[in-house]
């Protein structure tokens, strides 16, 4: 019983590191330049880089990207 419960202790804390640091962040803007330096801008003030996931324009840019560390 000792085993199972150190085993799933280590399994959890293993993956720990690897969500510690997910992080979405979101811009708007009137053009897509725009809504990337925003996010590039957030990207550098956390020093991390970033992934954009998602955009779309719809009257004005709507962007989302996952800063990476």
């Amino acid at each position: 019983m000792k085993t199972i419960k150190t085993f799933a202790a280590v399994i959890a804390l293993s993956v720990l590191p690897l969500t510690s640091f997910a992080q979405s962040v979101t811009a708007i803007d009137s053009t897509l330049d725009g809504a990337e330096a925003k996010i590039a801008a957030q990207a550098k003030e956390a020093g991390a880089s970033y992934k954009v996931t998602e955009a779309y324009n719809n009257n004005g840019v709507h962007m989302t990207a996952e800063l990476l560390k």
